[in-house]
């Protein structure tokens, strides 16, 4: 797989990293002379110093072939807004993740700027506090495909109506899927005839028209 990465502060560093190490060929544009020699040093060829809302700059980086995914993850929210508009319009990249640096821009960060996965850390970190603390409560911890699926999270209180009783039984909507059961420091991958007990953490594949039927079911008492 090939990747543009635009942005090369520590976040855009350590994602460029991993992307390596997992056999990724990958592209790094960042901008400040300071921050690119050292990054050059690390990445050598890999690093092109640029302003990554340029065409040009893209076009140098090989966006034209076109990469299979950009990410822009640079600290100002309106270079990475301009960096998906030409990604998806100018280059027609598949799949284009960007990144939110102020929660208040979140809106903004959708498909009709581009955006086909928005990354905000104060959100990633709220619903990681939630499904530690949240006990008979939805937590929603990932959305895919632009909305269309999203992963949910319940851990079953004691009087959930879902308690004690086998998945088979339970009637889940037909666009929603059972993914996992955590138990225990355990990992379930359920079947029809598992039980969901009090306490279990159970991850959801659920439509926007499935949501409200599956909360019903692992919430409602």
């Amino acid at each position: 797989m090939y990747v543009i990465v635009a942005g090369g502060g520590k976040i855009g560093a350590n994602v460029v990293r991993s992307l390596l190490a997992m056999g990724h060929e990958v592209t790094l544009i960042e901008q400040a002379r300071d921050r690119f020699m050292l990054l050059e040093e690390e990445f050598g060829h890999q690093v092109l110093r640029g302003d990554a809302t340029e065409i040009h700059v893209l076009e140098g980086a090989g966006i034209g072939r076109p990469p299979d995914q950009v990410l822009a993850v640079t600290g100002d929210d309106e270079d990475n807004l301009v960096v998906s508009l030409l990604a998806k319009q100018e280059f027609a990249v598949p799949r284009v993740i960007a990144r939110v640096n102020n929660p208040k821009n979140h809106w903004m960060f959708n498909e009709s700027w581009c955006v086909d996965v928005a990354v905000t850390t104060p959100h990633l970190l709220t619903s990681l506090v939630e499904e530690a603390v949240s006990v008979g409560t939805l937590v929603r911890l990932l959305s895919f495909e632009k909305g269309r699926a999203s992963l949910i999270e319940v851990t079953l209180a004691s009087d959930a109506k879902a308690a004690n009783c086998e998945i088979v039984g339970l009637d889940f909507p037909r666009d929603s899927t059972i993914v996992a059961v955590l138990r225990e420091e355990r990992v379930i991958f359920p079947r029809g005839d598992t039980v969901l007990l009090p306490g279990d953490e159970v991850l959801v594949l659920v439509t926007p028209d499935s949501e409200a039927d599956v909360q019903a079911i692992l919430t409602g008492r």
